[in-house]
């Protein structure tokens, strides 16, 4: 059985007070902080993102990286291409697969990666000025929350699709 979620309380005169409007600011705003801070070291922001999953290992395939990130399977093939070409990544042939292709950061990229941490930490110090660590335990613990319903978001905009 379909949870059918509670509709909550919008007015639509009121848009810079809506979550979703807050939301897209506040990843606007980071975002082109990090770009800039990023663009010293020669990086993008999604390149920065792509670079972070790898040396963390959270991803190690295109698909995986444009799932988690967010990202259409198109740009991050001219992500991943334009980071080839710099020789930051590589691409290795799957042992049990031969038509899927592993990620991996080469020597060079593996170095730029472990200095991107730092520049995300400065970045995101002065953005979340004035918050107390309660405050910032909190905003991730309610990011996790949105976070946790992608499947219903999935599911959501299917039964949209298919409606039409």
């Amino acid at each position: 059985m379909q949870e059918t979620p509670t509709p909550l309380q919008f007015d639509v005169t009121q848009i810079e007070d809506s979550v979703g409007y807050l939301l897209a600011r506040s990843r606007t705003m980071v975002s082109r902080s990090i770009d800039e801070a990023l663009n010293q070291l020669g990086v993008t922001h999604a390149q920065g993102s792509v670079f972070m999953m790898l040396h963390l290992q959270k991803c190690s395939t295109a698909a995986e990286l444009a799932r988690d990130l967010f990202i259409d399977s198109a740009a991050m093939k001219r992500t991943l291409d334009k980071m080839a070409e710099k020789g930051w990544i590589e691409r290795i042939a799957d042992q049990s697969d031969k038509r899927l292709f592993r990620l991996a950061l080469t020597p060079e990229g593996k170095q730029l990666a472990e200095q991107l941490p730092p520049v995300y930490r400065a970045v995101m110090d002065v953005a979340l000025t004035g918050f107390t660590q309660e405050e910032l335990g909190f905003l991730k613990c309610l990011l996790r929350k949105l976070l946790a319903n992608r499947d219903k978001l999935d599911t959501y905009q299917i039964n949209c699709l298919g409606n039409q």
